[in-house]
């Protein structure tokens, strides 16, 4: 399952597709994403000149939340999934994008990973969150429908989640942050935004071919917290 980010094989046209990627979309995100997001940037020292190293990545990610990214050939199983996160590791792939494919694929590739994810890591009530969910799924791994759930609640956060923040609908969700035509239709007045509310999400399916029917929005963070907690709440209870 575990593969090695062997960074000396990345071409030369690698780095100019993760150049291409990182300057058009942070200048797309810069002003609406959640203020943690250039933050963990920042923090990771991720830029526009190369693609990052995972190992530089880890030594910087460890001081500041004690999490770690783990490289990964593709799409894994929900049980090795949570199991790793339950560590307090999240899993990474090595591969990017050609430079054909800028503006959509069917899975998802470093890009998305790291530029979406990984500065996510940086902020403690994400990776708090993170935890609850992964803490709660590895109980109950043979339930389908509590990983469903957990799945869903995942997905409507952690990848096309929004926030507010000052007023202002802003994003955290990583799907978001890595597509640039996510990032524009989930802002525009056609876009549908939902109160956040825990019960109704699990009862959302999921959408992968297109963008999301429905972006479910916090009020603040501390909502992240009272959402596993309710999950968490209602299947001990239940099981």
């Amino acid at each position: 399952m575990l593969v090695q980010q062997e960074y000396n094989q990345y071409s030369i046209q690698d780095h100019e597709v993760w150049a291409v990627l990182y300057k058009r979309q942070y200048a797309k995100v810069a002003d609406v994403a959640y203020y943690k997001f250039k933050w963990g940037l920042d923090q990771l020292q991720l830029n526009d000149q190369k693609i990052p190293d995972f190992n530089e990545i880890n030594k910087r990610l460890k001081r500041l939340t004690g999490w770690q990214i783990y490289a990964v050939p593709g799409l894994i199983s929900n049980a090795y999934f949570f199991n790793k996160m339950f560590t307090r590791e999240f899993g990474t792939t090595t591969w990017i994008r050609k430079m054909e494919e800028l503006d959509y694929l069917e899975e998802p590739d470093m890009f998305h990973d790291v530029f979406g994810h990984i500065p996510l890591l940086t902020d403690t009530r994400i990776t708090d969150f993170l935890y609850e969910l992964a803490a709660l799924a590895v109980k109950h791994l043979d339930k389908e429908d509590v990983i469903e759930a957990i799945a869903r609640v995942y997905w409507y956060t952690i990848e096309f989640g929004l926030v507010n923040e000052n007023g202002l609908t802003k994003i955290y969700g990583a799907g978001i942050l890595s597509s640039i035509g996510e990032t524009e239709y989930s802002l525009s007045d056609v876009a549908v935004h939902v109160p956040f509310e825990t019960k109704k999400i699990i009862n959302t399916p999921y959408i992968k071919d297109r963008f999301q029917a429905n972006y479910f929005v916090l009020e603040d963070f501390d909502q992240l917290k009272d959402a596993a907690k309710e999950l968490n709440h209602f299947f001990s209870s239940l099981y």
